[in-house]
């Protein structure tokens, strides 16, 4: 087997043969009010991580990282504004060194860039993850709004997740479903997630 990269989310490691092969580009869509940001907190304890935050200050995303009572390693964060967004996370990537993690938190403002600047970023990502044998989580939101790049972030990634989220009164459910995964073995079924202060399997009893 390949050599795998645990996300330090026990649940999905367990599901996942050992974690994600080294050198992936994983793609982890979920809804703004999800609390998927929670899942990348947690990976950023497995290995040492960079950070790319594009919606939020760098300062609110270590905030949120030192109040939080979930487990989480010392990422390096950065952030990535409205200008230039994609050479300035291609120039922050070019430094990331062997058996990293790497986050782009959210994606969407990269996606919204020139299509062929987009690809030729995510292809030169990929190139660099395989030589370093590291992993990418690019953190997409699924909103009325979406990017016109999703597409081809869907495609190039080797990994997709999407979590999707339901409220029904006060019942919250989240479910992650895993429908690609290149060069292992998809989900057949989704599993069934709590979000709170931190990843762990949903045991309440499902919505009728």
């Amino acid at each position: 087997m390949e050599n795998r990269l645990p996300t330090g989310i026990t649940v999905l490691d367990r599901r996942l043969d050992g974690g994600i092969p080294a050198g992936s580009i994983v793609f982890l869509g979920a809804d703004p009010a999800s609390q998927s940001e929670l899942m990348l907190y947690e990976l950023t304890a497995a290995r040492g991580t960079l950070y790319l935050t594009t919606a939020r200050s760098d300062q609110a995303v270590r905030d949120a990282l030192d109040r939080g009572s979930f487990r989480c390693g010392n990422p390096t964060v950065r952030a990535v504004d409205g200008d230039g967004p994609v050479d300035q996370a291609h120039r922050l990537v070019r430094g990331l060194p062997e058996d990293s993690n790497l986050i782009i938190d959210v994606v969407d403002v990269l996606e919204r860039v020139d299509p062929t600047r987009y690809r030729n970023f995510l292809n030169e990502l990929q190139t660099h993850m395989i030589n370093t044998g590291g992993l990418t989580v690019l953190h997409g939101l699924k909103t009325a709004n979406t990017p016109r790049n999703r597409g081809v972030t869907k495609h190039m990634a080797d990994i997709v997740f999407d979590l999707d989220t339901t409220v029904n009164g006060s019942e919250i459910e989240n479910r992650l479903a895993v429908p690609k995964f290149r060069g292992g073995r998809a989900l057949e079924e989704t599993v069934k997630l709590r979000l709170a202060e931190e990843v762990d399997v949903d045991t309440s009893r499902d919505i009728a």
